[in-house]
Formats: C-alpha cells, structure tokens, sequence
C-alpha cells in the first residue's frame, strides 16, 4: 500500500493500481487536499511501467457526495478565505492560484498514459460527479445516482465538465442535467452513456476487477496509451483528417517495433500476450500531444 495518503488509500494489485476516495465519514466530499492526492496517484500511475490500469472507487456508501461544505454558506468563499481550506486561495485578479487542485487533476488524468476505469460504489454529486469525467470507462452500482448539482448552489459546472459532459453524453442530456440539478438514477446515467454498464454493488468491485485485467493481460500498454490519446484529441475535431494524419504513421511505426510482433505472435500461437514495450521509455513521438512536449517530435 502506497504511503503518505490522506485522503485515498492507493494500493497496487498485480498491474492494476486501485486509487480509494476515503472520506467515508464525510461521505468522501471533496477537498483541494483529496485533489492534490489524486494528482499524485495519477502521476505515480503514469511513471510505473508496472502499473497497467488504474481503477478509481471509493470506500464506504457513497463515491463522492461533493464538496466538501463543512465551513457552511461560506464553504466556497475563496477570497474571504473559508473556503480557501477546501478549494484553493484566490489570487488578486480572481483567477485560481497554485494550490487549488480542480485544474490540476483534470491534467493529471488527461495525461496519465494508463487507461483509467471508474467503478461508483455508490452516489456521485457535483465534483463527485465531475472529477472522474477525464477517465475512460465508467461502471456503477445499480443504486447509485448522479447530479450535476452546480446551479443548485448558485455555481456553474466546474473542472472542465462544460467540455466533458456533452462530449459523453450529448449536449441535450448534459443541458437537462446541469440546468435542472436533479439527481438522476443509475438507469438514465448508463441510458445516456455516462456509465457503460450497471452491476449489484456487491459485485462492483470484482467486476471493475475484471475488466482492469482483461485490458491489462491483452493489450499493448504502448498501444494503449496512443489509442486513448487519440480518442480523446481526435473525437473533437471536426472531421476524420487529424486522425488520418497520424494513424498510418504511427502503425508503421509501431508495425516494425516488437509489441506488433508479440501481439501477432500471441494471436497466431493462442497464447497470452507478452508485450516488451514499456510506456516510460518506448513511446513513439506524437507532435499531437501538445501537453506532453517530451513526446513531440
């Protein structure tokens, strides 16, 4: 287990690195602490070759109630300064300074070149809802609920869910949600696309098992990390020519590298796949990563 955590238990399982929100008895509320924590799990993901996927899920009944409110009418007050604790200080021009955590996480999982995989044990409101956005796969229990609660505390979305949210679940569903606040059930939320599959909750955490390891013993960790970053750069645009731009170059490229020739082997012998790449030191340059200039040509 991971040391020097707070606020989530970090723990690696063989490649799958389990990141736990654990505030149970504040019901996991969200504080520029817990933030700061996640962007150290990430960032600790993406440096161990050892680390396939990483699962995030929480411990107790609730994933994330949201912010954490503690301080009272005054919890998201950052300029008088009780809520600075929770969310971060102002600077003198109003823009968020160093210490608040929200746009950083947002980068930490952008950026992270492991797949991401988050499994809700239970509810998930406003940032609770919002944080886990830049990750890849979603699954819930099936009593679980979600809302986008921002304009029921007089505030709008906020870590960059104007972006994700349409982009998941298309800009009617994310409009009704965001301009009502209303909680949703799990059944609308996995209707909609925000979650890819409902389970009991007692089996929450086997299945999100499951499907770490069905990507991590199948699939190339270098390949992995382009296709994500490529679904994410790419499905923005308008049209396919950004990605047909790079994708036949980048498969020559990897074509003649041996996780192709592993992948192709393994298929053929009907076997496991041992891929030799590691993402820390075999990735090809991407001059479309502006966010990772060390990948660019």
């Amino acid at each position: 287990m991971a040391q020097g955590y707070a606020n989530l238990i970090v723990e690696q399982e063989g490649p799958i690195l389990w990141v736990r929100l654990n505030r149970p008895e504040v019901l996991n509320a969200y504080t520029n602490e817990l933030g700061s924590e996640l962007v150290r799990a990430f960032g600790q993901a993406d440096a161990d070759d050892g680390v396939k996927v990483v699962v995030l899920t929480a411990t107790g009944r609730v994933f994330c109630a949201g912010a954490d409110v503690s301080a009272g009418a005054g919890a998201f007050d950052t300029e008088s300064g009780e809520g600075a604790k929770n969310f971060g200080a102002r600077d003198l021009d109003g823009r968020a300074d160093g210490s608040r955590a929200d746009s950083n996480f947002v980068a930490a999982m952008m950026n992270c070149r492991k797949p991401s995989l988050v499994a809700f044990n239970g509810s998930a409101a406003g940032v609770g809802l919002t944080l886990t956005l830049p990750c890849d796969i979603r699954i819930a229990a099936d009593s679980a609920k979600f809302g986008c609660v921002f304009t029921r505390r007089g505030l709008v979305p906020e870590a960059g869910s104007a972006w994700f949210l349409p982009r998941l679940v298309g800009l009617s569903t994310a409009l009704k949600w965001c301009m009502t606040g209303a909680l949703v059930p799990a059944s609308e939320a996995l209707a909609a696309g925000l979650v890819s599959e409902l389970v009991p909750a007692d089996a929450l955490e086997a299945r999100a098992r499951e499907l770490a390891l069905e990507i991590a013993r199948n699939c190339s960790p270098v390949a992995l990390a382009l296709t994500r970053r490529m679904l994410w750069h790419f499905s923005a645009e308008d049209g396919p020519g950004g990605a047909l731009s790079v994708d036949a170059a980048l498969n020559i490229a990897l074509g003649a590298r041996g996780d192709v020739r592993e992948g192709v082997s393994a298929f053929l012998e009907k076997r496991a796949p041992d891929f030799p790449l590691k993402v820390s030191a075999d990735m090809p340059a991407t001059p479309w990563w502006p966010d990772r200039p060390d990948l660019r040509n």
